[in-house]
């Protein structure tokens, strides 16, 4: 029997201090960073913004910083009102991150993600306070506030990205959150290939983490497309789980994955190991009218 699914509507992450989604609407989001207002695109506010009917793109927050123009030939441009750092640091409770706005509108951080953050940290806790050691497996790891968040509960972590330039910014991360010696390995690596030889090396981890997208390219070129490689990568993953592991958690971003698919993705992987499976949206608050902006799915694996 598989293990069994909870389904919570919708997790929010509504603790930050340093970050406010303050509105949303016409496809457009206002966000406060730390001391810097943006303003972004979101593919998923399809909803008009409320007393903004017809207002210009650029007109329609008076109080921003920085203005992202989506270009119909793809990509786009900041637009900045003053002159804002190359980089500023915000923080979440103990740990503390590096923004930057990017050339593809990202900032280097999502912050709804905080709710993972806060569950990896509480379990890894828990399995350290029985005197467990955990290693923990970051693939696609990005600018790594999973990989911060889980050596800051005592976790010894493997950081993987394909991109060179994320996996400096990932060790900027945890030398800005006080973890610079803590036990991380910072590997710029294709995940799949990675997987693969640290098998063959008969390493094993208490927990695994991935944040796969949906199409990308590795260290060298190989291309990854998530409906094609996705089953592949798991079962990898699968083979390098500690005989008792601990959690995996697979976050997503495509509208193309539903919380149930990847529900079911866990479930026959993990069939026979028990535990229990969640899965579900993420999303963020929206401070001007109290709806709740969808920002991803996730499905949890726990012992």
């Amino acid at each position: 029997m598989p293990a069994p699914v909870q389904r919570p509507a919708l997790l929010v992450a509504d603790r930050w201090r340093d970050y406010q989604l303050l509105d949303c609407g016409n496809g457009m989001k206002q966000e406060r960073w730390g001391a810097y207002t943006l303003v972004r695109p979101d593919p998923q506010i399809i909803w008009p913004r409320q007393g903004a009917a017809g207002a210009a793109p650029a007109g329609a927050w008076d109080n921003w910083d920085g203005f992202y123009h989506r270009s119909e030939q793809g990509g786009g441009r900041w637009e900045f009102r003053r002159a804002l750092p190359d980089h500023w640091k915000i923080s979440y409770g103990a740990l503390t991150f590096k923004i930057h706005p990017t050339s593809f509108k990202h900032t280097g951080l999502f912050p709804e993600q905080a709710v993972n953050w806060d569950w990896l940290g509480a379990k890894i806790k828990g399995a350290r306070a029985a005197g467990r050691e955990v290693s923990v497996l970051n693939l696609f790891g990005y600018t790594g506030a999973a990989t911060v968040a889980a050596a800051a509960a005592g976790a010894s972590v493997c950081h993987v990205d394909a991109a060179e330039g994320m996996v400096r910014w990932c060790r900027e991360n945890a030398g800005l959150s006080g973890l610079a010696e803590a036990p991380i390995r910072y590997i710029t690596d294709d995940c799949l290939k990675f997987a693969r030889r640290e098998l063959k090396r008969g390493r094993r981890y208490d927990a695994i983490i991935m944040d796969p997208p949906t199409y990308g390219r590795g260290s060298t070129g190989e291309m990854w497309r998530l409906e094609d490689h996705l089953w592949e990568l798991l079962t990898e993953c699968r083979a390098l789980l500690a005989e008792q592991p601990l959690f995996f958690l697979i976050n997503a971003y495509t509208a193309r994955l539903s919380p149930t698919v990847v529900a079911n993705l866990l479930a026959e992987l993990l069939a026979g190991r028990g535990g229990t499976i969640t899965a579900g949206e993420v999303g963020l608050p929206v401070q001007s009218d109290g709806k709740v902006l969808p920002c991803g799915i996730y499905g949890r694996w726990e012992a």
